[in-house]
């Protein structure tokens, strides 16, 4: 095996916004964005069979 891809970064953006309704309810709105990372690993791995581990890099 050779490494062919190490970057971090956010791989895909999150985000939730709270919506009231005019009965008075509440709904969450949920919207998920890929990020450059995402798309430069779909590139990297494109066509090719790969094992992927990911881990959470603490925040600094």
């Amino acid at each position: 095996m050779k490494e062919i891809f190490d970057l971090e970064g956010v791989f895909v953006g999150y985000r939730e916004k709270k919506v009231k309704l005019q009965n008075g309810h509440e709904l969450t709105h949920r919207s998920e964005e890929p990020t450059e990372l995402w798309w430069k690993l779909k590139e990297a791995i494109k066509g090719k069979r790969v094992r992927i581990i990911a881990y959470e890099v603490e925040r600094e």
